[in-house]
Order: structure tokens, then C-alpha cells, then sequence
């Protein structure tokens, strides 16, 4: 098994999600006491997020390349950034490094086409619904028609991820504005599908909220990451 290199942090509370994910997957495919190869250089969120804030992406990148130079230098053979969000430097990123990074959208994108969806809702942080390089990459190298809920759905969106759910703060009421964004794009957008597009996000909903299929990217970013690993 090689060793996947994790840039966690962003925020830690999904980051748990990722080790367990990565571990638990691991003893299922290998049983016994079999565990994940796991590497990980965990950020201290508020530094990146205060940055993030005041748009200063080019600081941010520093932060991520020079993390995942760490990454490597430990001895990790791939390397996963553990939020969608920070995808946005995720070109230069993997420049900055000669293992290959596994790329979320990629996860995302390959199971949305193993599926007859055509229209998925993106749930995300408001950078990642509102900019291109999420979405693009999935329009442009899968060719699907991402939907972003309206202004007031995007602010919901965001704002619960990084007052509530970056905190650790779990909420029936967030909850129900979640499932209402939803139900007001299906009603407009006749989205058919929804991406969990930030790594929080299945903290809140799962797919036993909805009557139609959903993506959590941070479980298909996991699945990924350890085929890698295991040479599938």
C-alpha cells in the first residue's frame, strides 16, 4: 500500500472524516487489522481562512505548496487535499510537486457520468459555487451542466459551512435551510442530483434526505485517493 499525503485543516472537522474514511475503507478491502498508509500536514484553518477572506488566493497558494513540498518530503506517494475549496490552487499545487495530486472534481465528475444525472446542484462554499474552477473542471472535462443555487440559497449555503459546520456546530434548522435550497432549485433549475461540493457538507444532509442521488465528494475523494494507494 503506498502512503497518501493529506493536506488537512481546512476545516479539521471534515478532516476527521477523511481518516476515518480512508482507515475504515481499508479494513474493508483488506480485513484483519489492516489500517491506511496516512500522511498529513493539518493547517491552522484561521490563517487560511483570513486569507480566503480578503481574496489574497496568491498567499494561500504559497501555504498549499508549501505544505504539499512537506507532504512529499515525508515520504507520501500522492496527495489529497481534503476540501474542494482549496482546489482552486490545485494546478499549481501539483506543479510544485512530482506525485501525483488526486483531484477531487475528478472523483466527483467520474461518478456523476456513471450515473443518467444531467443537472446536479452544487452545495458549496461560495468561492467554489461562484467561481470556475470547480465547476469548470467539471464542465470542461466531463461535460456537465453544474447548477448553483440562487444568491440567497449561496449565502445559506456558505454561511452555514464556516460559522456552523467548520465549528463543530450540528443544527436541525440548518438542516432544514439546506433541504429548502434544494427543493427551491428542483422547483426552478429542475436539478435532478446534488453535489455535496464541500467537505462539510455531509456532516449536515445525507443521501437519506433526498428521493434523488447525491455525490459526497469527500467519500468519493477517499474512495480515490485509496485505489491509488492500492494500485487499482
Amino acid at each position: 500500500m503506498k502512503t497518501i499525503g493529506l493536506i488537512g485543516g481546512m476545516s479539521w472537522e471534515s478532516t476527521v472524516t477523511y481518516y476515518q474514511l480512508l482507515n475504515r475503507l481499508a479494513r474493508e478491502r483488506l480485513g484483519g487489522l489492516h489500517s491506511a498508509k496516512l500522511l498529513m500536514w493539518s493547517f491552522d484553518f484561521a490563517d487560511i481562512e483570513e486569507h480566503q477572506t480578503a481574496g489574497n488566493w496568491d498567499a494561500a497558494t504559497d501555504m498549499m505548496v508549501d505544505a504539499a513540498r512537506r507532504v512529499e518530503s515525508g515520504g507520501a506517494r500522492c496527495l489529497v487535499i481534503c476540501t474542494n475549496t482549496m482546489h482552486k490552487m490545485a494546478p499549481e499545487v501539483s506543479s510544485a510537486v512530482n506525485i501525483p495530486l488526486i483531484h477531487i472534481a475528478d472523483a466527483t465528475g467520474t461518478a456523476i457520468k456513471s450515473t443518467t444525472v444531467s443537472r446536479p446542484l452544487l452545495l458549496a462554499t461560495r468561492y467554489t459555487m461562484e467561481q470556475d474552477f470547480y465547476i469548470g473542471h467539471l464542465r470542461n472535462k466531463y461535460g456537465i451542466d453544474v447548477v448553483i443555487p440562487d444568491d440567497k440559497g449561496r449565502t445559506t449555503v456558505h454561511d452555514i459551512i464556516y460559522h456552523e459546520l467548520c465549528q463543530g456546530v450540528i443544527s436541525t434548522e440548518s438542516k432544514r435551510a439546506y433541504l429548502e435550497v434544494v427543493d427551491q432549485a428542483r422547483r426552478v433549475e429542475a436539478v435532478d442530483s446534488v453535489i455535496f461540493g464541500c467537505t462539510e457538507v455531509g456532516l449536515l444532509i445525507g443521501h437519506e434526505d433526498f428521493d434523488i442521488p447525491t455525490f459526497d465528494t469527500t467519500k468519493l475523494h477517499a474512495n480515490a485517493a485509496l485505489d491509488f494507494a492500492l494500485g487499482q
